[in-house]
């Protein structure tokens, strides 16, 4: 099975810095974009950053110069490092990639979430 876990969310004030990484698992063959969304309560999904296997990003323009995405390929991993983190930052970040597994299928894959919320 494969699949995406999330980790390092949290409570932090404003101000304050948060470290998402996301592990993708299981029989992979590769992995070529990944990123991060999130949704905050009563919104709809938004992107935040995605970076592709060569390692072009793109952000939301929300969050240009406070957060970074950044991968390793030989971890399967993606982190999200944010900065500056604002109460409007708070939402539910979900990692997303487009993977290819040992038998050649291709998945979209989602993780289960993890929680930022940002507060004094």
């Amino acid at each position: 099975q494969v699949q995406l876990v999330e980790s390092g969310g949290g409570l932090v004030q404003p101000g304050g810095s948060l470290r998402l990484s996301c592990v993708a698992s299981g029989s992979i063959r590769n992995i070529n974009r990944m990123g991060w969304y999130r949704q905050a309560p009563g919104k709809q999904r938004e992107l935040v950053a995605r970076i592709t296997s060569l390692g072009m990003t793109n952000y939301a323009d929300s969050v240009k110069g406070r957060f970074t995405i950044s991968r390793d390929n030989a971890k399967n991993t993606v982190y999200l490092q944010t900065n500056n983190l604002k109460p409007e930052d708070t939402a539910v970040y979900s990692c997303n990639a487009e993977v290819v597994t040992m038998s050649w299928k291709s998945l979209e894959l989602w993780g289960q979430g993890t929680l930022v919320t940002v507060s004094s």
